[in-house]
């Protein structure tokens, strides 16, 4: 059971690998970022119209349930640690990271954030697991799943990892 449960897990991997390096076509680079309007963990809704004026947005699906995303966040932290204070073209207020959780449980979420250490201060999430209205509108089919939004509104790059985002990110620095 276990060799056929890694089996498939690896096929998936490959079949998201493949699915990430040819785009996700839902989205497309250079136009606007459909809007995000949902809660944070304290009950206050955050719009992600409001967070990108003036900003530099790495928009990061995850959830507290998906090995690859909790993996992936030391690193998230660490690329967010780096960009938070650097000055960027047409964006006075600089980069954020806003993270979108597909998960069901409030709690599960909310420990997460705080265990990986997650210290921006934009999460939101309507906890509709993979049925999230805002995986929909993103065309997220799997996850870790990033975009790069400009100070403008508009898609600038769509990753696998939020890593990945550094060099279209590099381009914007001052």
């Amino acid at each position: 059971m276990k060799k056929l449960f890694a089996t498939i897990c690896l096929a998936a991997g490959f079949a998201a690998i493949a699915h990430a390096q040819y785009g996700n076509d839902f989205i497309k680079i250079g136009q606007k970022a459909p809007e995000l309007q949902f809660e944070d963990p304290a009950g206050k809704t955050l719009k992600l119209s409001d967070i990108n004026k003036g900003r530099v947005v790495l928009l990061d699906f995850w959830a507290s349930w998906c090995g690859p995303c909790r993996r992936a966040n030391p690193g998230l932290v660490a690329f967010h640690e780096h960009y938070k204070s650097k000055q960027f073209k047409n964006a006075k207020k600089g980069f954020v990271v806003v993270s979108v959780s597909l998960d069901q449980s409030k709690e599960k979420w909310m420990a997460a954030i705080e265990k990986d250490k997650l210290s921006w201060p934009w999460h939101m999430s309507d906890l509709g697991g993979w049925q999230s209205k805002a995986a929909a509108a993103y065309g997220v089919q799997y996850i870790p799943q990033a975009f790069l939004i400009g100070p403008d509104g508009k898609i600038l790059g769509k990753y696998m990892m939020a890593e990945q985002a550094e060099e279209d990110l590099k381009k914007l620095l001052k």
